[in-house]
């Protein structure tokens, strides 16, 4: 994920070139006349994913604010897609380096990061603010009694659904279980209408159905066991796989979506987007990513929770989710946390949700939310009883790549519900 999750996007869009990993403080020159020295000149490299609108535009603008009031700091941005972002913080935490400030999602990856020396605890640095964020959401990036990052999004994945397709097909209203879902996709295919929009290619977005499946049929405590014991082999997870197949065998998809991307106009959000697809399995920043992609639904647009399992152990109630955050590099500059704290103050947290594109993560900035969207997810969540990080971000990096692997194969039809957990149980143990 993800994904963007948690905030995915399309084609990179730099505002400020990044001008190199690594980061630090250089001495100026003496001043003209063999004055003092001029203030030690700081420079941050700060990596984020927001590389479209409305967020670029927006952290650009306090990136700039930031260095107004600070003449001495320089920031180089470097705004990436989501997948560049992945595979180019895989190549810099190989060598040791990485960026001053950098996009997480927290869990397992963020742990590995920080056993590797790449994150740096900076629970001491935030002692005096981490108060202001919503507990839920800071988390995520807590581990083993340390604060490694800190949130700027938070929300749930959940189905973005065409209410005029929905109507089209002689659906009243959202399926609340499993059965009532299956029902749906099948009135959707006999009105002609291409039921769930599903980015083959990318991965990520298949994971959400097995995840949300192993939610409803075995509980979260399940996973939770699963990950700790590294033993997936649980009849439960098998039975979600199974689930899974059965909705696969239906064929739902978009023709093409086993090369489809997510955030491409010709990927799973772009299905959506232009009135293609009556569904979507994604997260909060849906939305935002089928406007860019292809169109704006508008008030057709609705969300619905991941519905109940009938007999299973897990709530409707419980969410899948997380959000954006961001970590700080182990030789960053005391001014990498100060200007964090500048984007994550109240007042910049409401700019930020006014955008549409994040929710609230900064106690008492609730109340700015004001896209309609934004609000059914809100909602959703406030009822939450429970809540578990995409696994692939909860789990160690390979065991959640297994996990996106195994299920895309299993909805591509080439292996198997009791092969998909064999290999995520193999690749836990080799860990």
């Amino acid at each position: 994920m993800s994904l963007t999750r948690r905030a995915v996007v399309t084609a990179a869009a730099a505002a400020l070139l990044l001008a190199g990993c690594g980061t630090g403080t250089e001495e100026a020159p003496p001043a003209a006349g063999g004055g003092q020295a001029a203030q030690e000149k700081v420079v941050i490299d700060w990596w984020h994913i927001q590389n479209i609108e409305p967020m670029l535009p927006v952290w650009d603008a306090m990136a700039k604010e930031y260095m107004a009031a600070h003449p001495n700091v320089t920031i180089n941005i470097n705004p990436l897609e989501n997948e560049a972002f992945k595979a180019k913080m895989t190549t810099v935490a190989q060598s040791g380096e990485g960026p001053d400030i950098y996009q997480t999602w927290g869990g397992g990856v963020l742990q590995q990061q920080a056993d590797g020396g790449i994150a740096k605890d900076i629970t001491a640095d935030i002692a005096d603010w981490s108060g202001t964020f919503n507990p839920a959401a800071l988390a995520a990036y807590q581990l083993g009694g340390k604060t490694y990052g800190v949130p700027y999004d938070i929300g749930m994945v959940g189905f973005w659904y065409n209410k005029d397709l929905f109507k089209k097909a002689g659906i009243e209203q959202p399926p609340a279980t499993w059965t009532e879902f299956l029902d749906a996709v099948n009135k959707l295919k006999a009105a002609n209408i291409t039921p769930i929009a599903l980015a083959g290619k990318a991965k990520w977005p298949g994971h959400y159905y097995w995840t949300y499946l192993a939610m409803r049929i075995a509980g979260l405590p399940a996973l939770q066991e699963a990950a700790t014991a590294k033993s997936f082999e649980n009849p439960d997870f098998i039975a979600a796989g199974q689930k899974l197949k059965e909705l696969a065998d239906l064929k739902p998809f978009q023709n093409g979506f086993l090369g489809a991307p997510y955030d491409t106009p010709d990927g799973q959000a772009a299905a959506m987007g232009s009135g293609k697809a009556a569904m979507e399995l994604m997260g909060q920043w849906a939305p935002t990513v089928q406007k860019d992609t292809a169109g704006d639904l508008g008030e057709a647009l609705g969300f619905f929770p991941f519905p109940a399992v009938e007999g299973g152990k897990g709530a409707a109630t419980e969410a899948l989710g997380g959000g954006g955050g961001f970590a700080v590099g182990v030789d960053a500059p005391k001014e990498a946390v100060d200007f964090l704290k500048y984007i994550l103050s109240a007042e910049n947290a409401r700019r930020e949700i006014a955008t549409g594109s994040l929710l609230p993560v900064v106690k008492g900035t609730e109340d700015a939310v004001t896209d309609p969207r934004g609000k059914m997810v809100v909602d959703v969540l406030a009822k939450a009883t429970g809540f578990q990080l995409y696994l692939d971000q909860a789990y160690p990096p390979a065991v959640g790549a297994q996990v996106n692997d195994s299920v895309a194969e299993l909805i591509a039809g080439t292996k198997s519900p009791e092969e998909v957990v064999k290999a995520i149980t193999e690749t836990a143990q080799s860990e």
